[in-house]
């Protein structure tokens, strides 16, 4: 007995030898096993998203080529000759609806130039339909490549319709003057149909405020902030101005600073979103409201460790989530702003952001069940972890060209938005030797579509149950240090995941 035990061991080792340029005697060494769950699927995916702010108000207007090669990267879903992919496929674009600091110039009092928008509304009352051109390109890039989905969100009230006239609060207060709340409502239908005319995108949602729990005081960019009670008020104001306004557009809230304001965060007129909108016997009950959408956001900001920390708020959502009736939660913005574990000044073009970024998305669908995950910025100019496309401005031409420059972060999102298509349902996993391993499963049109994010500095053999055995090849796609969503296959029998990397494979269900 012992010795037919022995022989069988020898086999087990010979054959991760193979797999492995290196055998240890750590946990590491042993293969990653993953027991995929396909009778029990979780929350259906509505997909991925990235915001035009701030940059494509100028990206927009850059040279054809360049600016055609940007939205490829965002929202292709072709192949090269060599079968990888030419873009991440996203398909949600947020549109910002700027607050008209870009007209007002320095009296805008935001310092930075770069982070005032602009309005198709003017400072004497009249719309200027050509005012947002550069935004407007990227509407119809994002259109003819596919995307569905459009969402308009709004960090401030049109200046005109604030208190201070500056489209950020002066006095860490909600900016909007409400006596004038009815005057912002139908400047945002007003901006709804100049979009429509102009593209033939009606917006499928409309986020009226954002990060409500800031308080914007500081004149660095746009911003507003609102009690719970405010923002209540405003969407009651929203919603017959919309509907009268014959656009099917819904009202999508409440884009929260960071997740535990959806919950149980201390501040809390500001917090305990969830129940404050959803639950019937708030005085801020919304759900009644025909074009509100059943659906919450928040930010994952400030909420990445410590790991306990990240996973018991995550968790938090999914719980108070599941407690009303067919609600969603969205994941609607992140960048790296720093935290514990990654400070966000300093652009990064390679790894170690994306596979912080990767391990992110794995926690905000795994713990907190995101049917829908939105980046922040789609381009940066800045020197900063916020851009999935970087661009360099050149000096001498003002913003009007420049380089495009790729980042891993995009490509690694790619291994997400890329693969998992709208309708797809993830599928619980259980995994066993899997430490500092991150992997999540999605069940769509027959097939299974896993994403592994290996942070370890050593490759790893990969065992999974749950998937067809009669498959040998399994198409994989990997994002790693010197891969950017390069296509490949693998042996069923033989996984091996690269060090350091965001992995893909696509496989038959059972």
């Amino acid at each position: 007995m012992y010795k037919n035990k022995s022989r069988v061991m020898v086999k087990m080792t010979f054959a991760v030898l193979l797999l492995l340029p290196v055998l240890t005697k750590s946990q590491n060494a042993l293969p990653v096993k993953i027991r995929i769950d396909v009778a029990h699927p979780m929350q259906t995916i509505e997909g991925f998203g990235a915001s035009d702010a701030w940059t494509c108000q100028y990206a927009g207007l850059w040279p054809e080529e360049k600016k055609k090669k940007m939205a490829d990267l965002l929202f292709s879903n072709d192949f090269d000759a060599k079968g990888n992919p030419l873009g991440i496929g996203l398909n949600l674009w947020r549109f910002s609806i700027g607050a008209g600091s870009d007209q007002q110039g320095t009296a805008s009092g935001i310092r930075d130039k770069s982070r005032r928008q602009a309005s198709f509304l003017k400072l004497d009352g009249t719309y200027d339909e050509a005012a947002m051109r550069g935004q407007m390109w990227f509407m119809h890039a994002a259109k003819a490549r596919g995307v569905k989905k459009f969402l308009g969100f709004v960090n401030s009230p049109h200046v005109n319709f604030t208190k201070n006239g500056k489209a950020y609060s002066g006095d860490g207060k909600s900016n909007l003057d409400f006596s004038k709340k009815n005057a912002f409502a139908q400047d945002l239908l007003k901006t709804i149909q100049i979009i429509k005319k102009q593209s033939g995108i009606t917006l499928d949602y409309l986020s009226p405020v954002n990060e409500p729990q800031w308080k914007w005081d500081e004149g660095k960019q746009e911003g507003c902030p609102y009690t719970n009670a405010e923002i209540a008020e405003l969407v009651r104001t929203l919603s017959p101005v919309l509907k009268n306004g014959g656009v099917n557009t819904k009202i999508q809230i409440a884009d929260a600073g960071q997740l535990d304001y959806l919950t149980d965060h201390k501040d809390t007129p500001k917090s305990q979103q969830i129940s404050y909108f959803f639950n019937a016997g708030s005085p801020g009950y919304l759900a009644d409201l025909s074009n509100l959408d059943r659906s919450i956001s928040g930010h994952s900001y400030f909420t990445t460790s410590s790991e306990e920390r990240s996973i018991r708020i995550r968790t938090k959502v999914a719980a108070e989530v599941a407690k009303v009736k067919k609600l969603r939660f969205w994941m609607s913005e992140y960048c790296v702003l720093g935290d514990s574990l990654l400070k966000g000044e300093g652009r990064d073009t390679g790894m170690t952001t994306a596979l912080f970024i990767a391990k992110l998305m794995h926690h905000d669908f795994s713990y907190a069940n995101a049917t829908s995950w939105q980046w922040w910025l789609a381009i940066s100019a800045g020197d900063y972890k916020d851009g999935l496309v970087y661009i360099d401005r050149d000096k001498n031409k003002d913003k009007n060209d420049g380089n495009v420059v790729e980042s891993k972060m995009l490509w690694g999102m790619g291994n997400y938005s890329r693969f998992i298509p709208e309708g797809s349902r993830r599928l619980p996993i259980k995994m066993e030797n899997g430490d500092q391993v991150y992997t999540s499963s999605y069940s769509h049109a027959g097939k299974i579509v896993t994403v592994i994010v290996n942070t370890r500095k050593e490759a790893i053999a990969l065992e999974i149950e749950g998937i067809s055995k009669k498959q040998r090849k399994i198409k994989t796609y990997t994002t790693s240090s010197g891969l950017s969503l390069a296509a490949g296959t693998v042996n069923s029998n033989s996984i091996r995941i690269l060090p350091e990397s965001i992995t893909t494979l696509i496989t038959d269900k059972i």
